[in-house]
């Protein structure tokens, strides 16, 4: 492999700024391709994993799993991909490949714990850095196609935003027929809006204010109500199938569940870093279900970039140079931008 040192943007220690650096990349192994990464989204996860607010990292920390770019070299065993492919990564790169969940293509639940595309370690024990940087080494089964129809840098937050929403919304079966609210209106929320109105659902917007309804609506929303506003929550009492939090700030899980019909389910997607509480009779009357969901599968996640390619759903961008990046984690931490930062990796 010609590559063994990238150029990358990387957190020297917890809570620091971001500052350009070198990290290592693996020889190229017989199931491995390399891709020269052209776009990679800023998720909020980035954001607490680099300032330790999900635990301890390992530092220096290159954040990025939304990666979208174009396979420059494949080892000698490699079958799904040939060079000048459009590739992308999300979340992960490894597994046990053995469990049978991993078995199944649901490696995100693999039992002996997948590895994270960055702040991880390899089975080699060596550090994972993810997308922030000019160029990444993955095994071929750990990555997806992105199709033409998409372009490479409103497909990058797909592969996290888009793939978190969609998850949850073919689980609990949105679709025609059913009432989704989408709690938030962000980097993952509005990819949920988009996701949710092309199954056939009948989208509602839960937000903290109505500045962002004219775009709600926009995305596919028939509905926009504001949390703030303490009418909307007995207004929508017993409404929704099926409500979606995006939001990371802890929410009020009583009232939330309270909007739920018989038989609904509250899912989170988003994961605040402090514990909440619950009165479980939200759940017991009405036969109501808390959940959790995360990333999908690698199947699953090609299985997104198809639909998403199909029905032209692209996320909303705000493209960046990697030296706005700190400048861009502050924006986020303020909900401002619409709707997710991708950084131009040339600019590394």
């Amino acid at each position: 492999m010609s590559v063994t040192s990238v150029a990358a943007y990387a957190a020297p220690a917890p809570k620091a700024p971001l500052e350009r650096t070198t990290v290592p990349r693996r020889a190229l192994g017989a199931h491995d391709i390399l891709i020269e990464i052209k776009y990679a989204g800023i998720c909020h996860s980035d954001i607490h994993q680099v300032r330790d607010g999900w635990g301890e990292g390992i530092y220096p920390m290159v954040p990025g799993h939304e990666i979208a770019g174009v396979v420059t070299e494949v080892g000698p065993a490699v079958t799904r991909f040939a060079v000048g492919d459009r590739a992308g990564v999300g979340c992960f790169v490894d597994s046990c490949r053995e469990c049978a969940y991993c078995l199944d293509g649901q490696e995100q639940f693999c039992t002996q714990g997948m590895t994270g595309t960055y702040n991880a370690r390899g089975k080699d024990g060596e550090p994972t850095y993810g997308g922030y940087s000019t160029h990444l080494v993955v095994d071929e089964h750990y990555s997806v196609r992105i199709p033409d129809a998409l372009g490479l840098d409103v497909a990058a937050p797909l592969l996290c935003a888009g793939i978190t929403l969609y998850s949850p919304l073919r689980h609990w079966q949105a679709g025609p027929g059913k009432k989704v609210a989408i709690v938030g209106l962000g980097g993952l929320g509005h990819m949920g809006v988009k996701i949710a109105a092309a199954l056939g659902a009948e989208v509602t917007v839960l937000s903290q204010s109505l500045r962002k309804q004219e775009d709600g609506l926009r995305l596919g929303a028939s509905h926009y109500y504001a949390t703030s506003d303490e009418a909307t929550f007995s207004e929508l009492a017993g409404t929704f199938d099926l409500v979606v939090s995006t939001v990371s700030a802890p929410l009020d899980l009583d009232a939330y569940l309270g909007l739920l019909k018989v038989d609904g389910a509250l899912v989170n997607v988003g994961a605040p870093e402090e514990p909440v509480s619950l009165n479980l009779f939200s759940v017991i009357g009405g036969r109501k279900t808390l959940a959790g969901s995360m990333i999908g599968g690698i199947a699953e996640t090609q299985e997104m970039l198809d639909f998403c390619a199909e029905h032209g759903l692209g996320s909303e961008i705000e493209v960046i140079r990697a030296d706005q990046i700190n400048e861009a984690y502050e924006r986020v931490v303020s909900s401002d931008v619409r709707y997710r930062f991708v950084i131009d990796t040339s600019t590394i």
